[in-house]
């Protein structure tokens, strides 16, 4: 029995962001058409942390996979990390393991490419200003999403942790194109002046107050995914139209769309699939909440082995 193992730099060079995101709206598309096995997550919990159990199969394209996420919050003092994932890929046919390839990278891939996904379907065509709040893993894949669908001229990187947004903004001046940064401006002028919003962070206060919305502006929120933890205000989920990953998951999760009562209009596969529009005017104020659904993985995965033996990445083991 011979399996790939793929490393997180195997993962990203197998897997660029325009692909990704076409490997995420076929998810998309397949769940919202129930056209994918997507159990709840387990959890298992032990003393020091919780491990959650995903795994995903989409009927239509054989997509199969099983995600494993730690959380333990003593590891940092062991010099580890507090989040560990990695991603089994599973034959459909006969069940045997193809690929073990690491997951955080996969993740913020997927997230990333949800996010790219949505900007298309729902921001304007001439969109080109951005705000980015956060500069972690997930912001940084939120705007190379939003960079790969639309041809933003300037983004404002906005972080209580300085040096966190100056380390984004360096390797951004390295990317293709002309994208300028700005550092330090301010939140309300920024959000004001702004065709796209992305949020991801870990905040349980609003970012900012919606009412400084433009009419048009595309708002992408990914960070929170409890019930009291909440990005956006609910003066912009009331402005805006709503669309999700999944309507259950950000029902039972998103404290942006609990805390707001919000009205979800549609799933984003719904969009992909044509059974609900996209963008309807150019006023539209548009909102895209995602708390992730292992759907995602399992096709981003299948994307990344299909990478991975063309361009022949990673170890092959005979175990």
């Amino acid at each position: 029995m011979k399996i790939r193992i793929l490393t997180a730099e195997d993962v990203q060079k197998a897997l660029p962001m325009a692909k990704a995101i076409e490997a995420v709206r076929t998810a998309f598309g397949q769940f919202s058409a129930g056209q994918a096995t997507v159990p709840l997550r387990s959890r298992f919990h032990t003393d020091k942390g919780v491990t959650l159990i995903m795994p995903a199969h989409l009927k239509q394209t054989g997509d199969f996979a099983l995600k494993v996420v730690s959380v333990y919050g003593e590891n940092p003092t062991q010099g580890l990390p507090t989040v560990a994932a990695t991603v089994l890929v599973l034959d459909p046919e006969t069940g045997m393991p193809l690929a073990f390839m690491d997951g955080d990278s996969l993740t913020a891939l997927r997230t990333g490419a949800g996010g790219g996904l949505a900007v298309d379907l729902l921001a304007r065509e001439d969109a080109r200003r951005a705000v980015l709040f956060g500069a972690g893993v997930q912001a940084r894949s939120q705007l190379l999403a939003a960079l790969t669908v639309r041809p933003l001229e300037e983004v404002a990187i906005i972080d209580p942790v300085s040096a966190a947004a100056e380390r984004l903004s360096a390797e951004v001046s390295t990317w293709d194109g002309a994208l300028a940064v700005k550092l330090g401006a301010d939140p309300a002028e920024a959000v004001a002046t702004a065709d796209i919003i992305m949020a991801a962070t870990t905040t349980t206060t609003p970012l900012f107050d919606g009412n400084l919305l433009k009419p048009g502006t595309h708002v992408t929120g990914v960070g929170s995914f409890t019930p009291d933890m909440q990005e956006i205000d609910a003066v912009t989920v009331a402005r805006a139209r709503v669309v999700v990953d999944s309507r259950e998951a950000c029902q039972a999760e998103a404290g942006d769309i609990i805390k707001a009562e919000a009205v979800i209009d549609a799933e984003i596969g719904e969009i992909v699939n044509g059974t609900s529009p996209g963008r309807q005017s150019g006023d539209e104020i548009t909102f895209f909440k995602s708390v992730g659904v292992a759907c995602q993985d399992a096709a981003a995965a299948a994307a990344v082995l299909a990478g991975a033996e063309a361009a022949g990445l990673g170890q092959i083991v005979d175990l």
